[in-house]
């Protein structure tokens, strides 16, 4: 893959990345529901869903990183597994690919 594409598309993943987390900041209604057990059970919930989408796109965004430092030393595209080029088209889909298909656990 060119590097520019692949610059690109990783700059295009880590924008959509923080983006996301952005929107996943607990934000207070700053209402006082202390006493309405519906409304926390749900803002309980919620919090830990969020919170858990937090830290799967935390992950997302090293994979990002771990992306951009292996173009930055050469070998972006290159399975960190076997070596072997990871298809375009699997970049193109997912620019943080560290693997081929075949490898994914």
């Amino acid at each position: 893959m060119d590097g520019e594409r692949a610059r690109d598309l990783l700059a295009a993943e880590r924008a959509r990345i923080e983006h996301q987390l952005e929107q996943r900041r607990h934000q207070d209604s700053g209402e006082d529901n202390a006493f309405d057990l519906g409304n926390v059970a749900t803002n309980t919930f919620q919090d830990e869903l969020d919170e858990g989408l937090r830290d799967d796109l935390v992950e997302d965004l090293r994979a990002v990183e771990r992306a951009e430092a292996r173009l930055a030393a050469g070998t972006y595209g290159l399975s960190i597994v076997s070596g072997k080029p990871i298809p375009d088209e699997r970049l193109e889909i997912v620019p943080a690919a560290e693997r081929l298909v075949e490898e994914e656990t």
